[in-house]
């Protein structure tokens, strides 16, 4: 079971630290629901109590608040945040087309870069919707793309170009990367480090219904990810755009 850690208001005669199971969109999650404090040192104890008290319940990974300041507390417990890294690859060519509408940049005649250590399956599928999508696609793997070259023209008459040099990849609209390049300067006007759960995500928007079942609060992209992960939500129902809340 996935943990799902909340702030409460001080009440009278309410237990610092109170463990319940929740729903979120039919996904069950053990809830730990920690009563605020203006005192740092009291809120730390109580989140260190709330973390052992969900490893204890077999609990491995939680949804946070957002901008939960002792990620440190949980880590000694046993737990570590949800991650949304499996949720920045899906989204990956939606974002690219989200990030080239902000900044202005035309879409379908965009140069879009793709760089990664390996050819995994989240590659091919976003190196063939950016394909489908966009008229100049560069991609820059150790080996592997010449057979998924051959299989895009094949399959869907498209094609893209192999061994880009370093400064047609710094010179892409779009870079996407899922692995770290210490070599490349990441200035392209739209650059995703997918292996990065420290860059921020785009918006998400989800159907109004889903939207108006997400409790507020919670560290949305953790959220979104295990929801996903766990089928709650569909991949395509999730969206780069402006939330509902946002609207």
């Amino acid at each position: 079971m996935v943990g799902y850690l909340a702030w409460a208001e001080p009440g009278k005669g309410q237990k610092s630290v109170r463990l319940e199971e929740r729903h979120i969109l039919r996904m069950r999650f053990l809830q730990a629901e920690i009563v605020k404090s203006p005192h740092t040192a009291i809120l730390r104890r109580r989140c260190m109590a709330a973390g052992k008290r969900l490893r204890k319940r077999g609990v491995t990974q939680v949804v946070l608040p957002e901008s939960f300041p002792f990620r440190e507390q949980l880590a000694k417990c046993g737990l570590r945040p949800a991650s949304t890294l499996a949720l920045r690859r899906s989204l990956a060519a939606d974002w690219v087309r989200a990030g080239l509408t902000e900044k202005g940049c035309p879409v379908a005649g965009a140069r879009v870069a793709v760089a990664a250590a390996s050819l995994t399956g989240e590659v091919v599928r976003t190196v063939t919707e950016l394909c489908l999508r966009h008229r100049y696609v560069l991609l820059d793997l150790p080996y592997g793309g010449e057979e998924l070259c051959r299989q895009l023209r094949r399959e869907y008459g498209v094609s893209l170009l192999l061994g880009p040099s370093k400064d047609q990849l710094e010179g892409a609209e779009a870079l996407v990367l899922f692995d770290p390049r210490t070599d490349l300067s990441l200035k392209n006007p739209v650059a995703l480090r997918l292996y990065d759960e420290s860059q921020p995500l785009p918006p998400l928007a989800l159907p109004p219904e889903a939207e108006e079942a997400l409790p507020e609060g919670a560290d949305r992209g953790q959220l979104l990810a295990v929801l996903r992960e766990a089928g709650a939500l569909k991949r395509e129902q999730i969206v780069p755009g402006r939330t509902g809340r946002e609207a």
